[in-house]
């Protein structure tokens, strides 16, 4: 969800950010295609802590063990269920480098029920919803995911889906504004 309003914390510059941190959220946002990642300068200037974090989450995407264009299927879900248009600005740059045409997008806004997916990315698309609208998965919606994934990817997914979820209420509460605000 957007909000017109101004961020609660300003994005920090070098005295907010430490010299590690600010040289982090100078190739971050060089890499994220803009001048300044607001989500990087906000989260930055937590020093340590914003390191920890950039490690978990690279961990989980790009360095998880799903392809990358299922991760970004996963994250953009998860931005559109949570109306979080600066986690869908930043994703829809990086699916488009993992494959994700326009198309692949229009059926992401849809949804599982969408025609053309493959009952992988299907039962992909309706765990992240199942997780997002509930916080759990029931019995059928683990059997359909379970049958394309093994375990070690089945808790990297519940875990993917959780990360960006936390990161959309993060982006929202402290009103991190989009890049080019």
């Amino acid at each position: 969800m957007v909000s017109a309003l101004r961020p609660r914390i300003s994005p920090g510059r070098l005295r907010e950010l430490g010299p590690i941190n600010w040289v982090v959220w100078q190739v971050l946002s060089k890499a994220a295609g803009t001048d300044d990642a607001h989500l990087f300068s906000t989260l930055g200037r937590t020093r340590g802590l914003f390191r920890g974090w950039l490690h978990y989450s690279g961990k989980l995407m790009p360095g998880g063990r799903l392809p990358r264009h299922e991760s970004e299927l996963v994250i953009l879900r998860v931005a559109h269920l949570r109306e979080c248009e600066y986690e869908m600005d930043h994703h829809i740059r990086l699916g488009k480098r993992a494959g994700v045409t326009a198309e692949i997008l229009d059926r992401v806004r849809t949804g599982p029920d969408s025609p053309g997916w493959t009952d992988k990315h299907r039962a992909l698309l309706a765990a992240v919803d199942q997780l997002v609208q509930t916080r759990d998965l029931d019995d059928a919606h683990w059997a359909a995911l379970a049958g394309h994934y093994d375990e070690r990817s089945l808790i990297e997914i519940v875990l993917l889906v959780n990360q960006y979820e936390g990161l959309a209420a993060t982006i929202t509460a402290l009103r991190i504004q989009r890049d080019g605000v």
